[in-house]
């Protein structure tokens, strides 16, 4: 799935403080923005390995999330809502397409990796790949409720995230093919930096 996508979800996880404690929600959407991002800051350095931990984060966030209730404050609500962004953002991209410079060929059999088990989960192919329509669609049902639940300053945040998820799905494909031509006519000196799956 596409980085809106997973930093929509991470904010509508703090939807529950609207009602329950309404002085910590901002702080929740804004932690649970940031963990729906972490995972992806590997994009360029093993991505879907180096910070993707869809066991880990999961087994964290849940005595983060204990803590949070016990002891409700900005710093306890905002670590359980981090590490649960960045624990669905994980899990989730088992669910999209594999990690490959054209994931709608479907010829990768890697999603994520499991830290735990030492391999690489399949890609089950819910959402077809980063960026597809359907991709697309799911950023704009999670936009909805937040819309209705956030405060202007993240109402905005929301709203641009929901931009580039658009501008992004309308040049998904584009850009793997501006890719495929660059590739062959960068220096060598560049190839370090590269993700693997454009090599």
């Amino acid at each position: 799935m596409m980085l809106p996508t997973h930093v929509l979800a991470g904010m509508l996880l703090a939807a529950p403080l609207v009602r329950t404690a309404p002085e910590l929600a901002p702080v929740g959407f804004a932690a649970g923005f940031l963990g729906g991002l972490l995972p992806d800051l590997d994009m360029y350095t093993g991505h879907r390995r180096t910070l993707h931990y869809p066991v880990y984060y999961s087994v964290l966030s849940v005595p983060a999330l204990l803590a949070a209730v016990l002891a409700t404050s900005a710093a306890t609500v905002a670590a359980a809502l981090f590490l649960l962004g960045a624990a669905v953002h994980s899990v989730a991209d088992m669910y999209g397409g594999g990690l490959e410079l054209r994931p709608w060929e479907g010829n990768s059999d890697r999603a994520v990796y499991d830290h735990h088990r030492g391999t690489w989960i399949a890609p089950r192919r819910g959402v077809r790949y980063d960026g597809a329509v359907e991709d697309l669609a799911l950023s704009a049902g999670l936009s909805v409720p937040l819309l209705l639940l956030v405060e202007p300053p993240l109402r905005a945040v929301v709203i641009g995230t929901l931009a580039v998820a658009l501008v992004y799905t309308v040049l998904r494909r584009r850009l793997a093919e501006i890719a495929a031509l660059l590739i062959p006519v960068l220096p060598d000196a560049l190839d370090p930096y590269l993700p693997e799956r454009y090599r």
